[in-house]
């Protein structure tokens, strides 16, 4: 089960009380961090990418934590592209997101991305073998997926992924 303190070195009520500074502030980013982050992990993505690009506005113009949450906002959209059926879009929203989560462990140590990295590996072979519209090109001609020999397209798609801390 997800917990704030999984992501967070300080209390629910020390996040609860915080006031922003005029300029960046860490303990606001941590906030939208937290809190985006949990978002996704009940699967309501759009909110999770709202939450999270907050997090990425506020970070520093310069430096791999703001490319790294880029990932992570990225995460977010292509989940919420997949959750309307736009597998296309899914698809390459979560290329770009996991490029832009490369060396994200130097930014958010505490994440498991030995984890998440698998949990999308399924999800992109599944994007890879899906369209939204159930077609795929089979000898140069547009056929049902249905109609295709020998497809091994998974017939569920995976679990959703976590976004978990270490343990």
């Amino acid at each position: 089960m997800y917990r704030i303190e999984d992501f967070c070195c300080c209390s629910k009520s020390d996040l609860k009380d915080s006031q922003p500074g005029p300029l960046y502030s860490a303990k606001m980013h941590e906030n939208h961090l937290i809190r985006g982050l949990a978002l996704f992990n009940s699967s309501r993505f759009f909110d999770a990418h709202e939450v999270l690009e907050d997090a990425w506005r506020e970070s520093p113009q310069h430096g791999p934590l703001r490319r790294h949450l880029q990932g992570m906002v990225q995460l977010a959209v292509a989940f919420h592209h997949q959750s309307t059926g736009n597998h296309v879009g899914a698809r390459s929203v979560l290329e770009r997101a996991m490029r832009n989560l490369n060396g994200a462990d130097s930014s958010f140590p505490d994440i498991d991305f030995e984890r998440l990295r698998d949990e999308v590996t399924l999800w992109r072979q599944y994007l890879d073998h899906s369209e939204s519209a159930g077609e795929k090109k089979f000898e140069g001609r547009n056929v049902r997926r249905h109609d295709v020999p020998n497809r091994s397209v998974p017939a569920l798609p995976p679990a959703l992924p976590k976004i978990m801390s270490r343990r």
